[in-house]
């Protein structure tokens, strides 16, 4: 494949940061935004105070606000509940036989579809690959050492694609499973939102460890439901991003749900966990899976009851072996 010029899509944190990965990987970028402002600070001054502050930015790096054909492989960075709609605008043909990474980590509303899955259905002729694992925009856009997984369907394109995505601090391992990859990403959110209502309600630091402990055990049952496999959970994508999430303040689900802990409203900052809870938890009932975190945190969300009185609820569980 050729792989020299790369186009993402959106001009956010996270697209700007994947877009300086590119192009410190070698590769010429047009990064398309919507934000005109946002557009020529990038072209003209070579940062994106709005979302990375003063990170300078590539000078292969070119702004832009439309996609055109001339772009080899195409990043999506849009949130995972925009992914069908940005398509659409932008046209779904510039697309077609074109490898696309996906790199939002969610599961789409009413139809509970993986990213990719939303991707085959509006290009069935789009080449997919799942960019996961620990990773925040400021620390990839300033060059920090990062490692990812991108898993993708053939093996020697997914090497490929990882090749040209490799840089001095970008370092993305390939894989196989897809389902797998693109599942923890979803499902990791929903669980830093748990982890974060237990710092905000004070619990303490054991409760946090045995929350993110059972959130492994409840994603595995989810993956293997789904078709995935076990072993991704144990790397970058799975226990990595897991870890990460559940842990650090750098982490949107994870200060949205220190929110929700304390009985504050939500803040007014996307958390993709928010949307994709509800998702996750229409799969388990579908499938028969036992998700009693999900359910915790979207009875968190609704309202309903006080993590006080959720967390009693899950203490009181009927003991059982540890799986």
């Amino acid at each position: 494949m050729r792989l020299e010029r790369a186009a993402v899509i959106g001009a956010g944190a996270w697209g700007t940061a994947l877009a300086q990965a590119a192009a410190m990987a070698g590769r010429s970028v047009a990064l398309v935004g919507r934000d005109r402002e946002v557009i020529e600070e990038i072209n003209q001054r070579s940062t994106n105070s709005r979302y990375l502050g003063a990170t300078r930015l590539s000078e292969r790096i070119t702004a832009v606000d439309h996609l055109d054909d001339a772009a080899d492989f195409i990043i999506l960075a849009v949130p995972a509940q925009q992914t069908r709609q940005v398509i659409a605008s932008v046209g779904a043909h510039r697309f077609g036989d074109k490898p696309v990474v996906l790199s939002a980590k969610g599961l789409e509303a009413n139809t509970l579809k993986r990213q990719s899955e939303v991707l085959a259905e509006v290009v069935p002729d789009a080449m997919p690959f799942a960019l996961s694992g620990p990773s925040f925009a400021e620390d990839v856009a300033a060059g920090r050492p990062t490692a990812v997984t991108l898993a993708g369907d053939d093996a020697s394109d997914t090497s490929e694609m990882a090749a040209a995505l490799a840089g001095p601090a970008l370092r993305p391992y390939a894989a196989d499973d897809r389902i797998g990859v693109e599942l923890a990403g979803a499902l990791k959110n929903i669980y830093a939102l748990a982890a974060g209502a237990v710092e905000g309600a004070a619990f303490g630091a054991s409760a946090r460890s045995a929350l993110i402990a059972r959130a492994f055990a409840e994603m595995s049952r989810f993956v293997t439901a789904m078709g995935g496999s076990h072993s991704t959970l144990a790397g970058l994508a799975g226990l990595g991003d897991l870890t990460l999430s559940c842990t650090s303040v750098q982490s949107r689900n994870y200060r949205a749900g220190i929110a929700l802990g304390r009985g504050e409203a939500l803040p007014a900052f996307l958390a993709e966990g928010v949307a994709t809870a509800p998702v996750a938890q229409a799969i388990a009932a579908d499938l028969g899976v036992d998700a009693p975190l999900v359910d915790a945190v979207n009875l968190l969300l609704s309202g309903r009851e006080s993590i006080d009185d959720i967390v009693a609820a899950l203490m009181a569980r009927p003991l059982k072996k540890e799986n």
